[in-house]
């Protein structure tokens, strides 16, 4: 079969419980995500260089934003679960500031798994707006893959 475009609103995002592990957690309302890389250099230049500058990556980052309208139940007020166990892991600090997050096309056969610490993002809207949410997942050490379940 030949390559073809995807739908990005195809992908699922799912967070690790902080208090269950191996429990994971759909974050819901999300309408738009960006990953991104990042590199750390050293400069290697020396005078044999001959004025050509030489360089070596020694570092790669990786991060994760995830955008959409904040949801609430009508009836008992509670946010979704995704979002609320995305805030908690926002607030934590140190070691315990680590959770996993995993991502995947709905068709893929595997899960990316980060180990990573989150960011929230502004909240808020206009008078015509449903409210917004937002958050920015950092990647701590390697990425890992696990199978979808069938």
């Amino acid at each position: 079969m030949a390559a073809q475009k995807y739908n990005a609103r195809d992908v699922v995002f799912e967070i690790e419980s902080l208090t269950t592990p191996a429990t994971w957690i759909e974050i819901g309302g999300i309408n738009t995500f960006s990953k991104s890389h990042e590199e750390e250099t050293a400069d290697t230049t020396t005078f044999a260089s001959q004025g050509q500058a030489e360089s070596q990556k020694m570092q790669i980052g990786k991060q994760l934003e995830i955008e959409g309208q904040r949801l609430r139940d009508s009836v008992t007020g509670e946010i979704d679960p995704g979002q609320a166990m995305v805030e908690t892991l926002a607030e934590r600090l140190g070691e315990e500031s680590l959770g996993r997050v995993r991502f995947a096309h709905k068709d893929d056969t595997d899960w990316e798994v980060w180990t990573a610490h989150a960011n929230l993002g502004d909240q808020g809207g206009g008078n015509n707006d449903k409210t917004s949410w937002s958050a920015t997942f950092t990647r701590s050490g390697a990425d890992t893959t696990e199978a979808k379940a069938a």
